[in-house]
Protein backbone atom coordinates (compact mmCIF):
# COMPACT_ATOMS: atom_id res chain seq x y z
CA UNK A 1 0.00 0.00 0.00
CA UNK A 2 2.76 2.47 0.87
CA UNK A 3 4.33 1.87 -2.56
CA UNK A 4 1.03 2.65 -4.29
CA UNK A 5 0.61 5.84 -2.24
CA UNK A 6 4.18 6.92 -3.02
CA UNK A 7 3.64 6.29 -6.74
CA UNK A 8 0.40 8.27 -6.75
CA UNK A 9 2.03 11.20 -4.95
CA UNK A 10 5.02 11.27 -7.29
CA UNK A 11 3.00 11.01 -10.50
CA UNK A 12 0.47 13.57 -9.25
CA UNK A 13 3.26 15.95 -8.32
CA UNK A 14 4.87 15.68 -11.73
CA UNK A 15 1.49 16.18 -13.40
CA UNK A 16 0.86 19.34 -11.39
CA UNK A 17 4.38 20.55 -12.19
CA UNK A 18 3.81 20.07 -15.91
CA UNK A 19 0.39 21.72 -15.70
CA UNK A 20 1.71 24.76 -13.84
CA UNK A 21 4.48 25.18 -16.41
CA UNK A 22 1.97 25.01 -19.24
CA UNK A 23 -0.22 27.66 -17.58
CA UNK A 24 2.79 29.90 -17.00
CA UNK A 25 3.83 29.79 -20.65
CA UNK A 26 0.26 30.45 -21.78
CA UNK A 27 -0.02 33.49 -19.49
CA UNK A 28 3.31 34.93 -20.57
CA UNK A 29 2.76 34.38 -24.29
CA UNK A 30 -0.87 35.40 -24.84
CA UNK A 31 -2.14 35.55 -28.39
CA UNK A 32 0.84 33.44 -29.54
CA UNK A 33 0.37 30.21 -31.41
CA UNK A 34 1.36 26.98 -29.72
CA UNK A 35 1.85 23.54 -31.14
CA UNK A 36 0.51 20.41 -29.43
CA UNK A 37 2.75 17.57 -30.62
CA UNK A 38 1.10 14.17 -30.33
CA UNK A 39 3.99 11.98 -31.60
CA UNK A 40 4.66 9.42 -28.86
CA UNK A 41 2.63 11.44 -26.37
CA UNK A 42 1.31 14.94 -25.84
CA UNK A 43 3.75 17.80 -25.38
CA UNK A 44 2.87 21.47 -25.17
CA UNK A 45 5.06 24.49 -25.68
CA UNK A 46 6.38 24.77 -29.23
CA UNK A 47 5.69 28.36 -30.29
CA UNK A 48 5.12 28.96 -34.01
CA UNK A 49 5.66 32.12 -36.03
CA UNK A 50 3.28 33.69 -38.55
CA UNK A 51 4.33 31.22 -41.25
CA UNK A 52 3.45 28.22 -39.08
CA UNK A 53 7.07 27.22 -38.39
CA UNK A 54 8.37 26.59 -34.88
CA UNK A 55 10.31 29.58 -33.61
CA UNK A 56 13.69 28.05 -32.62
CA UNK A 57 15.35 31.35 -31.70
CA UNK A 58 13.55 31.94 -28.38
CA UNK A 59 13.42 29.99 -25.15
CA UNK A 60 10.20 28.26 -24.19
CA UNK A 61 8.74 25.87 -21.67
CA UNK A 62 7.97 22.36 -22.87
CA UNK A 63 6.18 19.61 -21.04
CA UNK A 64 3.25 17.30 -20.67
CA UNK A 65 2.35 13.63 -20.97
CA UNK A 66 4.79 11.62 -23.06
CA UNK A 67 5.42 7.95 -23.78
CA UNK A 68 9.01 8.13 -24.91
CA UNK A 69 12.64 7.28 -24.09
CA UNK A 70 11.83 3.58 -24.04
CA UNK A 71 15.03 1.93 -22.78
CA UNK A 72 15.61 -1.78 -23.32
CA UNK A 73 18.89 -3.52 -22.63
CA UNK A 74 20.99 -5.59 -20.25
CA UNK A 75 21.78 -5.23 -16.56
CA UNK A 76 25.01 -6.14 -14.81
CA UNK A 77 25.89 -6.47 -11.12
CA UNK A 78 29.13 -4.86 -9.94
CA UNK A 79 30.50 -6.37 -6.74
CA UNK A 80 32.84 -3.83 -5.12
CA UNK A 81 34.21 -2.78 -8.49
CA UNK A 82 34.27 -6.23 -10.09
CA UNK A 83 31.89 -7.91 -12.53
CA UNK A 84 32.70 -11.21 -10.77
CA UNK A 85 30.53 -11.91 -7.74
CA UNK A 86 32.18 -12.50 -4.38
CA UNK A 87 31.52 -15.75 -2.45
CA UNK A 88 28.98 -13.89 -0.28
CA UNK A 89 26.99 -12.95 -3.37
CA UNK A 90 27.58 -16.04 -5.48
CA UNK A 91 23.97 -17.17 -4.94
CA UNK A 92 23.02 -14.21 -7.21
CA UNK A 93 24.93 -15.70 -10.16
CA UNK A 94 22.90 -14.83 -13.24
CA UNK A 95 22.52 -15.50 -16.95
CA UNK A 96 23.92 -12.39 -18.59
CA UNK A 97 22.00 -12.73 -21.86
CA UNK A 98 18.69 -12.94 -19.98
CA UNK A 99 19.32 -10.34 -17.27
CA UNK A 100 17.64 -7.23 -18.59
CA UNK A 101 16.27 -3.76 -17.97
CA UNK A 102 13.25 -1.90 -19.29
CA UNK A 103 12.21 1.68 -18.57
CA UNK A 104 10.18 4.51 -20.07
CA UNK A 105 8.98 8.02 -19.20
CA UNK A 106 5.36 9.13 -18.95
CA UNK A 107 5.77 12.80 -17.96
CA UNK A 108 8.27 15.53 -18.64
CA UNK A 109 8.63 19.24 -17.94
CA UNK A 110 11.51 21.51 -18.88
CA UNK A 111 12.81 24.53 -20.72
CA UNK A 112 14.32 24.69 -24.19
CA UNK A 113 16.81 27.54 -24.30
CA UNK A 114 17.33 27.25 -28.05
CA UNK A 115 17.35 24.70 -30.84
CA UNK A 116 20.45 22.98 -29.43
CA UNK A 117 20.00 22.90 -25.64
CA UNK A 118 17.21 21.77 -23.31
CA UNK A 119 16.91 20.92 -19.60
CA UNK A 120 14.01 18.83 -18.38
CA UNK A 121 12.84 16.64 -15.51
CA UNK A 122 10.87 13.49 -16.31
CA UNK A 123 9.00 10.77 -14.49
CA UNK A 124 8.52 7.13 -15.38
CA UNK A 125 9.08 3.51 -14.44
CA UNK A 126 12.11 1.21 -14.41
CA UNK A 127 12.45 -2.58 -14.11
CA UNK A 128 15.57 -4.69 -13.52
CA UNK A 129 15.13 -8.43 -14.13
CA UNK A 130 17.85 -10.83 -12.95
CA UNK A 131 17.68 -14.36 -14.38
CA UNK A 132 19.23 -16.50 -11.65
CA UNK A 133 21.33 -19.53 -12.58
CA UNK A 134 20.85 -21.49 -9.38
CA UNK A 135 17.80 -23.37 -8.14
CA UNK A 136 17.18 -21.18 -5.11
CA UNK A 137 14.33 -19.12 -3.70
CA UNK A 138 15.03 -15.66 -2.34
CA UNK A 139 13.31 -15.33 1.03
CA UNK A 140 10.86 -12.54 1.90
CA UNK A 141 10.50 -10.58 5.15
CA UNK A 142 14.08 -11.12 6.29
CA UNK A 143 16.44 -8.52 7.83
CA UNK A 144 19.11 -9.32 5.22
CA UNK A 145 18.92 -10.83 1.74
CA UNK A 146 18.76 -14.61 2.22
CA UNK A 147 17.80 -17.68 0.19
CA UNK A 148 17.14 -21.41 0.41
CA UNK A 149 18.35 -24.14 -1.94
CA UNK A 150 15.54 -25.97 -3.68
CA UNK A 151 15.43 -29.72 -4.50
CA UNK A 152 13.91 -29.04 -7.91
CA UNK A 153 15.07 -27.51 -11.18
CA UNK A 154 13.58 -24.22 -12.35
CA UNK A 155 13.23 -23.54 -16.07
CA UNK A 156 12.88 -19.87 -15.10
CA UNK A 157 14.01 -18.21 -11.88
CA UNK A 158 13.70 -14.46 -12.20
CA UNK A 159 14.44 -11.96 -9.42
CA UNK A 160 13.32 -8.43 -10.28
CA UNK A 161 12.73 -4.94 -8.93
CA UNK A 162 10.57 -2.05 -10.12
CA UNK A 163 11.10 1.64 -9.39
CA UNK A 164 9.51 4.98 -10.08
CA UNK A 165 12.37 6.99 -11.55
CA UNK A 166 12.83 10.75 -11.88
CA UNK A 167 15.71 11.80 -14.17
CA UNK A 168 16.99 15.35 -14.63
CA UNK A 169 18.34 15.50 -18.18
CA UNK A 170 20.56 17.93 -20.05
CA UNK A 171 20.11 17.60 -23.80
CA UNK A 172 22.54 18.81 -26.45
CA UNK A 173 21.70 18.36 -30.12
CA UNK A 174 23.13 19.41 -33.46
CA UNK A 175 21.42 21.35 -36.20
CA UNK A 176 19.07 19.41 -38.44
CA UNK A 177 20.59 17.86 -41.55
CA UNK A 178 18.91 18.12 -44.95
CA UNK A 179 16.53 15.29 -43.98
CA UNK A 180 15.50 16.98 -40.73
CA UNK A 181 17.46 14.58 -38.46
CA UNK A 182 19.90 15.40 -35.62
CA UNK A 183 22.53 13.89 -33.35
CA UNK A 184 21.78 13.98 -29.60
CA UNK A 185 23.76 13.76 -26.37
CA UNK A 186 21.65 13.48 -23.21
CA UNK A 187 23.03 13.10 -19.68
CA UNK A 188 22.12 13.80 -16.08
CA UNK A 189 21.38 12.44 -12.60
CA UNK A 190 18.47 10.17 -11.73
CA UNK A 191 16.73 9.11 -8.52
CA UNK A 192 14.38 6.21 -8.00
CA UNK A 193 11.85 5.03 -5.39
CA UNK A 194 11.17 1.33 -4.94
CA UNK A 195 7.74 0.01 -5.87
CA UNK A 196 8.37 -3.66 -5.16
CA UNK A 197 10.52 -6.70 -5.73
CA UNK A 198 9.34 -9.94 -7.26
CA UNK A 199 10.38 -13.56 -7.65
CA UNK A 200 8.93 -15.48 -10.61
CA UNK A 201 9.65 -19.19 -10.94
CA UNK A 202 8.60 -21.90 -13.36
CA UNK A 203 9.18 -25.61 -12.74
CA UNK A 204 7.57 -28.92 -13.69
CA UNK A 205 6.87 -29.73 -10.05
CA UNK A 206 5.28 -26.43 -9.00
CA UNK A 207 4.24 -24.82 -12.25
CA UNK A 208 4.33 -21.02 -12.35
CA UNK A 209 4.80 -19.15 -9.07
CA UNK A 210 5.08 -15.44 -8.25
CA UNK A 211 6.04 -13.82 -4.95
CA UNK A 212 6.20 -10.11 -4.12
CA UNK A 213 8.15 -8.37 -1.37
CA UNK A 214 10.69 -5.57 -1.10
CA UNK A 215 13.42 -8.28 -0.86
CA UNK A 216 15.78 -5.75 0.73
CA UNK A 217 16.14 -3.76 -2.50
CA UNK A 218 17.27 -0.21 -1.74
CA UNK A 219 14.12 1.87 -1.09
CA UNK A 220 15.84 4.88 -2.65
CA UNK A 221 18.53 4.84 -5.30
CA UNK A 222 20.49 7.44 -7.21
CA UNK A 223 22.78 7.43 -10.18
CA UNK A 224 23.26 8.84 -13.66
CA UNK A 225 22.31 8.24 -17.28
CA UNK A 226 24.15 8.95 -20.53
CA UNK A 227 22.67 8.68 -24.03
CA UNK A 228 24.06 9.35 -27.48
CA UNK A 229 21.85 8.99 -30.50
CA UNK A 230 20.62 10.02 -33.89
CA UNK A 231 17.05 11.08 -34.62
CA UNK A 232 14.83 8.82 -32.45
CA UNK A 233 17.34 6.01 -31.75
CA UNK A 234 20.13 6.10 -29.15
CA UNK A 235 22.51 4.03 -27.05
CA UNK A 236 22.29 4.44 -23.28
CA UNK A 237 24.23 3.55 -20.15
CA UNK A 238 23.04 3.88 -16.54
CA UNK A 239 24.97 3.50 -13.31
CA UNK A 240 23.50 3.52 -9.82
CA UNK A 241 25.93 4.85 -7.25
CA UNK A 242 24.37 3.47 -4.08
CA UNK A 243 24.13 -0.19 -3.09
CA UNK A 244 21.53 -2.30 -4.86
CA UNK A 245 20.33 -3.89 -1.59
CA UNK A 246 19.71 -2.53 1.89
CA UNK A 247 21.44 -5.60 3.30
CA UNK A 248 24.77 -5.67 5.15
CA UNK A 249 26.19 -8.83 3.45
CA UNK A 250 25.59 -7.19 0.05
CA UNK A 251 27.41 -3.97 0.88
CA UNK A 252 29.21 -2.67 -2.23
CA UNK A 253 26.99 -4.57 -4.69
CA UNK A 254 25.80 -2.10 -7.31
CA UNK A 255 23.87 -2.17 -10.56
CA UNK A 256 24.46 -0.80 -14.05
CA UNK A 257 22.64 -1.20 -17.36
CA UNK A 258 23.15 -0.47 -21.04
CA UNK A 259 21.23 -0.87 -24.28
CA UNK A 260 19.19 1.09 -26.81
CA UNK A 261 16.71 3.93 -26.41
CA UNK A 262 13.70 4.16 -28.74
CA UNK A 263 11.75 7.37 -29.14
CA UNK A 264 14.45 9.77 -27.97
CA UNK A 265 12.76 13.14 -27.40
Amino acid sequence: MKHLILTAVLVSGLTLLAASGTKAQQDSLKRKKFDINYGLGVTIGEKRDSTGKIDQSKGRFVGGITFTRFDIGFSRLIDNGSFSLSPANDFLAYKGAKTSTVSFDVLQFGYRFNSNFKIYVAGGFDWTMIRLKKDITIQSNTPDLTYINEPIMFSKNRFSSSYVHIPLNFELRTKENRNGNRFYVVFGPEVGFLLNGKVKQISDERGKQKFKDDYNFAPFRYGGTFRVGFNSLALFAKYYANDMFDSAPQKGLKNMSFGITLGLN
